[in-house]
């Protein structure tokens, strides 16, 4: 039986509840026996176990009860104690079928590669006294991409022209960490949407797990490139689009060939339900649909297509924002024809769409919604003629009085 942690955490967390000190596992091989108030021992390390760590996914949490939240029992920081847990499935890709392994060793070897490297987590791999690899990883300054796309509040539209510019270029670099993996032999091997963060200080998207590799005989990478296209789909959707989610007008234009070869109920002919995409882009999403005849075998071939869609993407939102000003000034001209506007005045001049809040009536007078249709005069001339009649009326014949 391991001994017991009381006498370790009373001098090294003595904030610790004694009622919940559990034992000292220096064999993490039994990893089911280890959780809340156990000490992992790792060398000269020790770490405290905190909880059982759970991805969250579609609502639901699932528990992976072979990683857990640990605090350094020497510095006080958290880490992620990855034990050994192996398993083994197939994947099941259109007609083609991929065997997906889980290989702790692989992940240790991934960390010593990309030591440094902010486009990834970060860790080491220090072996318990039965020699398995358990990797002590660095939590991700960040919060992940996808929360951080769902939790946008803005139409698609807004966020396809103003924001997804942006996050198509930081999408680019993330893929080109991972090409930077296969240049090397090497497999990320769980290309998800919740395995990129986005990092709180420079907004660099890092990659997260690494332990899984898959043996793809047609395409090595392959299967990194279908991940790839999934979270692709996820970014310029602003979400997931299936076809259950959308209304039964836009159901009728979607045939299977416009869903995907991975997941058949997922949309990724995104033109047919976002018609501003640009061909240049919406292609890109068609090779990872049914109907695709030819899929991507490189990475560097999927990034040479994805910044040809983002010139297009530029290019599209530049066409808006110039056609819009020309509407504006159209609008304008308009109104200075009906009389509503001096010359030079406008409601569409820079600093009142800039500042519409501290927009100005013709009177010099702050409004909210910018500038009144009639100046300040005739405001104050009818207010005079009311006051007038009022007098000649005398008290108690206002309008709402009776004769």
């Amino acid at each position: 039986m391991p001994p017991s942690a009381r006498e370790l955490l009373a001098r090294l967390a003595p904030d610790f509840p004694t009622r919940h000190v559990g034992e000292i596992h220096t064999d993490t091989t039994e990893f089911m026996r280890i959780g809340y108030g156990d000490v992992i021992a790792l060398g000269e390390r020790r770490f405290l176990v905190l909880r059982d760590e759970a991805e969250r996914r579609f609502g639901l949490e699932d528990p992976k009860f072979w990683v857990k939240r640990c605090r350094d029992l020497e510095t006080g920081g958290r880490n992620l104690v990855k034990l050994v847990f192996h398993e083994s499935f197939p994947m099941t890709i259109g007609s083609m079928v991929v065997t997906c392994t889980r290989s702790p060793r692989k992940e240790s070897r991934i960390l010593d590669l990309v030591r440094g490297d902010d486009r990834f987590m970060q860790g080491i791999t220090v072996p318990d006294t039965a020699e398995n690899p358990v990797r002590i990883l660095d939590l991700v300054p960040g919060k992940r991409l996808d929360e951080k796309i769902e939790a946008l509040e803005t139409s698609h539209r807004e966020y396809f022209f103003d924001m997804f510019p942006e996050v198509l270029a930081r999408f680019i670099e993330a893929c080109q960490a991972i090409a930077w993996l296969h240049e090397r032999g090497e497999k990320h091997g769980d290309v998800r949407r919740d395995h990129l963060y986005v990092r709180y200080d420079t907004g660099t998207y890092t990659w997260i797990d690494f332990d899984y590799t898959f043996d793809f005989q047609d395409s090595p990478f392959g299967l990194d490139l279908f991940g790839l296209g999934n979270i692709l789909q996820f970014l310029v959707g602003m979400g997931q689009h299936t076809t259950q989610s959308v209304s039964p007008q836009a159901r009728a234009h979607i045939s299977p060939d416009d869903c995907s070869i991975m997941f058949p109920n997922r949309i990724v002919n995104l033109r047919k339900l976002f018609p501003y995409v640009p061909e240049a882009l919406n292609n890109v999403l068609l090779r990872f649909s049914m109907a695709a005849n030819v899929f991507y075998d490189a990475t560097p071939d999927l990034i040479r297509d994805l910044e040809r869609a983002l010139a297009a993407v530029k290019s599209s939102a530049d066409t808006l924002a110039k056609r819009s000003g020309h509407e504006h000034r159209k609008d304008n001209d308009r109104l200075r024809r009906l009389g509503k506007f001096p010359a030079g005045r406008g409601l569409h001049r820079r600093h009142d769409r800039d500042r519409p809040r501290a927009a100005r009536d013709r009177g010099g007078h702050r409004t909210a919604a910018g500038p009144r249709p009639f100046p300040r005069r005739r405001l104050v001339e009818g207010r005079m003629r009311q006051a007038r009649g009022a007098r000649a009326r005398g008290p108690g014949r206002g309008p709402g009085h009776a004769a």
